[in-house]
C-alpha cells in the first residue's frame, strides 16, 4: 500500500509554540482532532500517495533544492477562512515564500515528477483547523477570531519531509537551506 507524504515549513520558536496553542484552543473549543493531528506548519507539498521507494528519491531530490536555497522570512498576521472549513493564520508579505515554492515545484516537476503541481494557486497559509469543524460551532469560532489579533515573524531555515503513519503524521526528514 502506498504512504502518504507531504513537505511542509515548520515555524521555529516562539511562533512554533504561540500557534501550537492556538491548535490546542481550536481543538478545545471544537473538538476539532485534524487541529492537533499535525504541527503548526505551511503545507508546501500537500499530501500525495506514493510507494515506500519515493521516500529515499524525494529525501534526495528535497536535499539538493534546499543546498540552493538561502534562508528567508515569513511574516503572519490576523487570521482567515476558507469558506466554512478551515481557520488559518494569514501569511503576510509573501513574496519570498511564494518564490521559494515556486522554485521548489519547478525543481519538482525537472527531478521528482511524482510531485505534480496543483490545480489551484498557491496560497500560503498556516491552518488552525479544517474538515472536522463542527458546523453548528463555525459561526461562533468566526466571531471569536474576527474579534482577535495575531502577528508573528520568523525566518525559515529548513523544511520538513512528512509521512503518515495510518494514525498520524511523522516527520521523516529535516532539510536545512543553503547547505550543501
Amino acid at each position: 500500500m502506498n504512504a502518504l507524504y507531504l513537505v511542509a515549513l515548520l515555524p521555529p520558536e516562539p511562533v512554533f509554540s504561540e500557534t501550537w496553542a492556538l491548535k490546542q484552543e481550536v481543538h478545545r473549543l471544537t473538538g476539532s482532532r485534524n487541529a492537533v493531528r499535525l504541527p503548526p506548519h505551511i503545507t508546501l507539498v500537500p499530501p500525495l500517495r506514493q510507494p515506500d521507494e519515493f521516500e529515499a528519491a524525494c529525501t534526495a531530490v528535497l536535499a539538493a533544492f534546499v543546498a540552493t536555497q538561502q534562508p528567508f522570512s515569513v511574516s503572519l498576521d490576523g487570521f482567515a477562512w476558507f469558506g466554512n472549513r478551515t481557520l488559518f493564520v494569514h501569511v503576510s508579505e509573501a513574496e519570498a515564500l511564494q518564490s521559494f515554492h515556486a522554485a521548489l515545484m519547478a525543481w519538482c516537476k525537472a527531478h521528482l515528477p511524482e510531485v505534480q503541481p496543483e490545480n489551484r494557486p498557491f496560497t500560503p497559509h498556516l491552518t488552525l483547523a479544517t474538515r472536522d469543524l463542527p458546523p453548528a460551532q463555525v459561526t461562533a469560532l468566526r466571531e471569536q477570531f474576527a474579534a482577535r489579533s495575531y502577528t508573528g515573524t520568523f525566518t525559515v531555515h529548513n523544511i520538513t519531509l512528512f509521512r503518515h503513519d495510518g494514525q498520524q503524521w511523522q516527520p521523516r526528514a529535516t532539510f536545512e537551506l543553503g547547505i550543501i
